[in-house]
């Protein structure tokens, strides 16, 4: 759908927006990466001062709505270490291969990941960046490239990446090292040229972003996260798991800070709890399961996703998360579905079926 607004809007940490059902704020995770006491401490105050109905993005970020006190939202999320920045925080859209460095990949990316958003943060131009401009790393497993980030780096073997831009091969490779001085140059250049526009797609010609480039074939989208027992490298477990519609109730949400362990928040709106040994990871199994995450890799959950809807938007045309929920069985095998409730289609995966709210049904419209 063409863009219609010029303002970027997009919300923050610190940056409100004002939907139907009040306030609403929006944490950015770098490369998903979330401790156990930042996870308790926002369940904390999303029941304390918001919706309880935590929400996990497409950017592997979380939301919290209906707040009623956004100063005190504010003060939470710093006291807990989530504002490293307050003039760059909504720039820090960061996707990372979640098991990278832990299972399958080329490479461990998560230093790479530390360093991009220092780095993110360090240039005062580069809050001009909007606040949907994605950066990706990749270390060769092929999911995050498949999100169509406006740059990346994509591992094609232990010492090289490949650059994307706008989710294409951009036909430029690059030493590891030179990995996130690349990213930035390319976005401190997209800030200069950018125009009204919001992401490198949106450009006439990006490779005035990056000498060289000649675009390639996108990176094919990965459309289901990794769920289920996990075996690392080393021998520990990670568990992944689904969280339908991705709505988080803050209760799960501190069982799952109650493991303490590394938590990874993808973008396919399900966490990854990693670094457990075989005796941990089958008790936090057999206690989570049962609060509604999903561990069954043939769930019909996996293929399902939805925008908020009603109530929360006042744009939407419906209850598109109950519709969604009312269709769990009616889906072909393989296809991914995203119920949205306007043409806006927020938060649409790559490569999915949307399946748009008329105010009498919904109208498809394929990938």
């Amino acid at each position: 759908m063409a863009r219609v607004r010029d303002d970027d809007a997009c919300p923050g940490a610190l940056q409100v927006h004002r939907a139907a059902d009040g306030a609403l704020i929006r944490i950015r995770l770098a490369g998903g990466a979330i401790t156990p006491a930042q996870l308790a401490a926002l369940a904390h105050t999303a029941e304390q001062f918001g919706s309880p109905a935590m929400e996990l993005t497409s950017r592997g970020n979380i939301q919290i709505r209906a707040i009623t006190d956004t100063a005190a939202v504010a003060s939470a999320i710093a006291g807990a270490g989530l504002l490293p920045s307050p003039t760059h925080e909504r720039v820090r859209n960061i996707v990372a291969s979640p098991l990278s460095g832990r299972s399958g990949g080329l490479l461990d990316v998560r230093p790479l990941v530390t360093e991009l958003d220092a780095e993110l943060c360090a240039y005062p131009e580069l809050a001009g960046l909007p606040g949907r401009f994605q950066f990706a790393l990749d270390d060769g497993t092929g999911d995050v490239s498949g999100l169509r980030p406006d740059v990346g780096v994509h591992a094609v073997d232990a010492d090289t990446f490949a650059v994307i831009l706008a989710g294409r091969d951009s036909g430029v490779r690059i030493p590891v090292g030179a990995a996130v001085p690349t990213l930035i140059s390319v976005a401190q250049r997209f800030v200069q040229v950018k125009g009204t526009a919001w992401r490198v797609a949106e450009l006439a010609d990006a490779t005035v972003l990056l000498d060289c480039a000649r675009p390639g074939p996108h990176y094919p989208a990965i459309p289901h996260p990794p769920v289920g027992w996990i075996t690392q490298r080393d021998g520990l477990v990670s568990l992944g798991a689904a969280v339908p519609l991705g709505v988080l109730q803050a209760r799960v949400a501190e069982f799952l800070a109650a493991v303490e362990a590394p938590l990874i928040i993808t973008p396919w709106r399900s966490v990854v709890i990693s670094d457990l040994d075989e005796g941990v990871a089958d008790t936090a199994l057999r206690v989570l399961a049962p609060l509604g995450l999903v561990f069954d890799e043939s769930s019909p959950w996996l293929s399902l996703s939805a925008c908020t809807g009603r109530p929360g938007c006042d744009k939407s045309l419906s209850d598109v998360r109950a519709d969604a929920q009312a269709a769990l069985n009616d889906g072909a095998p393989g296809v991914h579905r995203h119920f949205v409730g306007c043409p806006r289609a927020c938060g649409s995966p790559s490569g999915a079926e949307v399946l748009i709210a008329t105010g009498h049904g919904y109208q498809g419209r394929h990938p």
